[in-house]
């Protein structure tokens, strides 16, 4: 007789605010702390899945910790079934939308529910999912970086074996990116990938007046020239830039991938966790991405992105931003410029005595 599937006993969510060893500059500001959520769903078999996301600002906070306890009193006594309750979840938001806090709140439980799943089968989701832990090529996420002053740690980066590095732009003018480009790749030598980050702060001409700027620089990709929503924006920049452009990050579920690459809106893609749908919606990005022949990254949950990307046919890159390890028990390890998927379940497991210290009341 087979095992009975576990079943929803109750949804806990806290706010935490953690420091960031390496605070990330963009176009738009300084994110100098980490705003997270972590999400506890514990089922009648024992276990307890978690997850966590990353609220970008402390002011999302109380809302997404409310909203996530509200949906999670009407999941008590339903199956750890994520299809079945992304069906529920499709059917209760479907009118209002699924952007913002709604899409960040039903993505994280879902990580949450395939990490209870993981632990009652006593396997990483990887293995859940048919596929095995691997190594996967990482890159180290930088913000904006001032060459000289950051020398050291993009040294650091190189000897921890990291294969790429990310930059970010849009700061300052076309003059001052070139300036902090060219500097990078003469730091990191030509056969180090070398991606820069827009963050969606240029519109289409300015782009690409500085994607041609950037051209001998030997640039991978170029992240989010222009706001993300803007998919004809973004084919037109792609129509005459000489470096791939990447894009995804904040696509909201299958759906949003299915628009953007119809638009042609970018040669790579990069779904978020948080934004995507969890682990049930990537692995439907997957799927697009593999019959449309698209590199796919990771965009922010290391530890969770790395057991995606093992069954995803077209995995590119790994984004390594670490805004968690402070309140991990065992944090994502950096091996050699890559990381394996940890079990059972997701590998997450929280150090309360740091949770304690910086959690959110």
């Amino acid at each position: 007789m087979s095992k009975p599937v576990a079943a929803i006993r109750g949804v806990k969510a806290r706010a935490l605010v953690v420091p960031l060893a390496r605070p990330v500059k963009n176009a738009f500001g300084v994110i100098d702390v980490g705003p997270l959520v972590l999400m506890d769903v514990e089922t009648d078999q024992g276990v307890t899945g978690h997850a966590y996301i990353f609220a970008y600002s402390k002011l999302t906070l109380k809302p997404l910790v409310h909203l996530i306890e509200e949906i999670g009193r009407e999941l008590v006594g339903k199956p750890v079934a994520p299809f079945d309750l992304m069906k529920i979840m499709d059917a209760k938001f479907r009118l209002l939308g699924w952007q913002g806090l709604v899409g960040m709140a039903v993505s994280g439980l879902d990580m949450a529910y395939w990490d209870a799943l993981g632990q009652v089968a006593g396997k990483p989701v990887v293995e859940l999912l048919g596929g095995s832990p691997k190594p996967i090529r990482a890159y180290d996420s930088y913000g904006v970086v001032d060459p000289v002053t950051d020398e050291r740690a993009l040294r650091h980066s190189l000897e921890q074996g990291f294969r790429g590095i990310k930059i970010k732009g849009g700061d300052g003018d076309a003059a001052n990116d070139e300036r902090v480009v060219k500097a990078v790749r003469a730091l990191i030598g030509p056969d180090i990938a070398l991606m820069i980050d827009f963050n969606q702060s240029l519109d289409p001409a300015e782009a690409a007046r500085r994607i041609a700027r950037l051209a001998p620089y030997d640039l991978h990709w170029i992240e989010e020239p222009v706001p993300q929503e803007n998919l004809s924006g973004h084919a037109k920049v792609r129509e005459t830039s000489p470096t791939p452009i990447q894009a995804g990050e904040n696509w909201w579920f299958p759906r949003g991938f299915s628009e953007a690459i119809a638009a042609g809106a970018s040669d790579f893609i990069m779904p978020d966790l948080m934004k995507c749908g969890g682990v049930t919606g990537w692995l439907r990005v997957a799927s697009q991405a593999e019959a449309a022949n698209i590199p796919a990254s990771s965009h922010l949950f290391a530890e969770a992105s790395a057991h995606m990307l093992a069954v995803t046919p077209t995995a590119h890159w790994l984004e390594f931003l670490d805004f968690a390890s402070v309140i991990l028990a065992t944090p994502a390890e950096i091996v050699d410029g890559t990381v394996t998927a940890r079990g059972p379940g997701l590998g997450l497991e929280w150090d309360e005595s740091a949770v304690s210290k910086y959690l959110v009341t």
